[in-house]
């Protein structure tokens, strides 16, 4: 990848990572449109660069992470409890995952498509909750938030979509809904991050792992401005602005590199 590659691959990613249009089917067809090879290199960028994405939550609610009350507390295990699910069933799927879906572009405009009806048909049935605090969720929501959430493994779902309409489906309001989205990523991010580096980072040159910072630092500040105005946004507006671009997105793909 040459550096003008690097940065649209990051804008791309800080941008959609939170959004629930899926990040990483953003990344794989951004990657078809510039011509990228989906080598095992351009894979674990595509991972990586996510790290850098979801370090601006962490620098956005370092206050509510770190906090030494029993809220604070409260909330990351409600956080660890929701991610086992996801730690679990990612684990066992990583090599389909990878090796499989990442290549799969009709399954990404699928999902993009089946996403975009999803948020159509279920937002109406889903926005009343009424918690408004992580840390008055039961584990057994959180555990099937969590669930909810692997459903992501498959790319064009979006990690996003999947916690933000499990956390409605158990109660949450939507900003309580999707800051927990925020909140979830930073474990289920960087466990996928490590574990993919586990597997392949040794073998990266000095040059390839200078790509991978150059990344993560555009995804860490273009994340930063979104997750600010996603905050915003979902105070008051629907989420069917993202349901009616996933669907015209998925038509275009299909359009170009299907049909």
């Amino acid at each position: 990848m040459n550096y003008f590659q690097v940065l649209i691959l990051s804008l791309v990613e800080g941008i959609t990572e939170f959004l629930p249009i899926s990040s990483t089917g953003h990344l794989i067809l951004t990657s078809q449109l510039l011509g990228i090879l989906q080598t095992e290199f351009v894979k674990s960028f595509e991972i990586a660069i996510q790290l850098g994405a979801i370090l601006a939550v962490v620098a956005l609610y370092s206050q509510k992470l770190t906090t030494g009350l029993p809220a604070g507390r409260q909330v990351w295990l409600k956080i660890l409890a929701a991610f086992i699910p996801t730690g679990v069933i990612g684990f066992l799927v990583y090599p389909l995952v990878k090796n499989y879906f990442f290549d799969s572009t009709g399954l990404i405009v699928f999902s993009l498509l089946a996403g975009g009806l999803a948020i159509l048909f279920l937002e109406k049935r889903l926005s009343r909750g009424k918690i408004d605090q992580i840390q008055n969720l039961s584990y057994p929501q959180a555990l099937t938030i969590g669930t909810i959430q692997s459903l992501s493994v498959v790319p064009g779902i979006s990690r996003a979509l999947a916690t933000i309409f499990g956390g409605l489906a158990v109660g949450l309001n939507k900003k309580t809904a999707t800051e927990f989205s925020f909140i979830l990523a930073i474990p289920t991010m960087l466990a996928a991050t490590g574990y993919d580096l586990l597997k392949s980072g040794w073998l990266f040159s000095a040059q390839e792992y200078l790509t991978l910072l150059t990344g993560f630092v555009v995804a860490f500040l273009s994340a930063l401005i979104t997750v600010r105005w996603l905050i915003r946004f979902v105070q008051t507006h629907s989420f069917s602005l993202f349901a009616f671009y996933r669907i015209a997105l998925a038509i275009v793909f299909w359009l170009i590199y299907i049909k």
